[in-house]
Protein backbone atom coordinates (compact mmCIF):
# COMPACT_ATOMS: atom_id res chain seq x y z
CA UNK A 1 0.00 0.00 0.00
CA UNK A 2 1.31 3.41 -0.97
CA UNK A 3 1.67 5.85 1.91
CA UNK A 4 3.08 9.36 2.09
CA UNK A 5 3.93 11.30 5.22
CA UNK A 6 4.97 14.95 5.34
CA UNK A 7 7.34 16.27 8.01
CA UNK A 8 9.02 19.54 8.83
CA UNK A 9 8.70 22.63 10.99
CA UNK A 10 5.26 23.89 11.87
CA UNK A 11 6.43 27.46 12.34
CA UNK A 12 8.84 29.46 10.22
CA UNK A 13 9.83 33.10 10.51
CA UNK A 14 9.43 35.50 7.58
CA UNK A 15 12.39 35.61 5.18
CA UNK A 16 13.61 32.20 6.34
CA UNK A 17 13.72 28.97 4.34
CA UNK A 18 11.10 26.26 4.71
CA UNK A 19 12.31 22.68 4.27
CA UNK A 20 9.74 19.90 4.07
CA UNK A 21 10.24 16.18 3.67
CA UNK A 22 7.82 13.56 2.35
CA UNK A 23 8.61 9.97 3.27
CA UNK A 24 7.14 7.45 0.85
CA UNK A 25 6.45 3.78 1.50
CA UNK A 26 4.98 1.04 -0.66
CA UNK A 27 6.61 2.23 -3.89
CA UNK A 28 10.00 3.53 -4.94
CA UNK A 29 10.22 7.23 -5.79
CA UNK A 30 12.30 6.30 -8.83
CA UNK A 31 9.64 3.96 -10.21
CA UNK A 32 8.51 4.72 -13.74
CA UNK A 33 6.16 6.50 -14.52
CA UNK A 34 5.33 8.35 -11.34
CA UNK A 35 5.61 12.02 -10.50
CA UNK A 36 5.86 13.27 -6.94
CA UNK A 37 4.14 16.55 -6.29
CA UNK A 38 3.76 19.17 -3.61
CA UNK A 39 0.49 21.01 -3.11
CA UNK A 40 -0.56 23.57 -0.55
CA UNK A 41 -3.82 25.01 0.68
CA UNK A 42 -3.78 28.41 2.38
CA UNK A 43 -6.58 29.10 4.87
CA UNK A 44 -9.83 29.81 3.07
CA UNK A 45 -8.33 29.20 -0.37
CA UNK A 46 -8.21 26.40 -2.90
CA UNK A 47 -5.57 23.74 -3.26
CA UNK A 48 -2.54 25.08 -5.13
CA UNK A 49 0.07 23.07 -7.03
CA UNK A 50 3.59 23.97 -5.96
CA UNK A 51 5.48 21.66 -8.29
CA UNK A 52 6.66 18.12 -8.86
CA UNK A 53 9.66 15.92 -9.53
CA UNK A 54 9.65 13.03 -11.96
CA UNK A 55 10.82 9.51 -11.29
CA UNK A 56 13.95 10.48 -13.22
CA UNK A 57 14.60 13.50 -11.01
CA UNK A 58 13.42 16.29 -13.33
CA UNK A 59 11.71 19.13 -11.42
CA UNK A 60 8.69 21.14 -12.54
CA UNK A 61 7.42 24.26 -10.78
CA UNK A 62 4.43 26.52 -10.59
CA UNK A 63 5.45 29.73 -12.38
CA UNK A 64 4.45 31.79 -9.38
CA UNK A 65 6.76 29.85 -7.04
CA UNK A 66 9.54 28.79 -9.36
CA UNK A 67 12.03 31.43 -8.27
CA UNK A 68 11.76 30.41 -4.61
CA UNK A 69 11.28 26.63 -4.84
CA UNK A 70 13.42 23.55 -5.15
CA UNK A 71 11.91 20.06 -5.33
CA UNK A 72 14.04 16.94 -5.31
CA UNK A 73 13.92 13.27 -4.45
CA UNK A 74 16.27 10.57 -3.24
CA UNK A 75 15.99 6.85 -3.72
CA UNK A 76 18.38 6.27 -0.81
CA UNK A 77 15.76 7.11 1.80
CA UNK A 78 12.76 7.11 -0.56
CA UNK A 79 11.93 10.72 0.19
CA UNK A 80 10.74 13.82 -1.60
CA UNK A 81 11.88 17.29 -0.56
CA UNK A 82 10.49 20.80 -0.90
CA UNK A 83 12.57 23.87 -0.16
CA UNK A 84 10.78 27.22 -0.21
CA UNK A 85 12.98 30.27 0.28
CA UNK A 86 12.24 33.76 1.52
CA UNK A 87 8.90 32.80 2.99
CA UNK A 88 6.25 35.32 3.96
CA UNK A 89 2.93 35.05 5.83
CA UNK A 90 1.30 34.39 2.43
CA UNK A 91 3.07 31.02 2.42
CA UNK A 92 1.10 29.91 5.46
CA UNK A 93 -0.79 26.78 4.39
CA UNK A 94 -1.28 23.08 4.82
CA UNK A 95 1.33 21.45 2.62
CA UNK A 96 0.72 18.06 1.02
CA UNK A 97 2.87 15.65 -0.94
CA UNK A 98 1.20 13.43 -3.51
CA UNK A 99 1.81 10.87 -6.22
CA UNK A 100 0.57 11.20 -9.78
CA UNK A 101 0.79 8.91 -12.77
CA UNK A 102 1.45 11.84 -15.10
CA UNK A 103 2.60 15.42 -14.80
CA UNK A 104 -0.46 17.35 -13.67
CA UNK A 105 -1.17 20.42 -11.59
CA UNK A 106 -4.40 18.95 -10.25
CA UNK A 107 -4.41 15.17 -10.40
CA UNK A 108 -2.98 12.65 -7.99
CA UNK A 109 -3.87 9.19 -6.77
CA UNK A 110 -2.25 9.17 -3.32
CA UNK A 111 -1.72 12.05 -0.95
CA UNK A 112 -0.26 12.47 2.51
CA UNK A 113 -2.29 13.81 5.46
CA UNK A 114 -0.64 17.20 5.18
CA UNK A 115 1.39 19.39 7.50
CA UNK A 116 0.37 22.80 8.77
CA UNK A 117 3.05 25.43 8.20
CA UNK A 118 2.66 28.89 9.67
CA UNK A 119 4.91 31.78 8.72
CA UNK A 120 5.00 34.27 11.53
CA UNK A 121 7.47 36.25 13.56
Amino acid sequence: QVQLQESGPGLVKPSQTLDLTCTVSGVSVVSNPFYWAWFRQPPGKELEWVGAVSFGGNPYYSPSLKSRSTISRTAFSNQIFLQLRSVSPEDTAVYYCARASRLSSSEYDYRGPGIQVTVSS
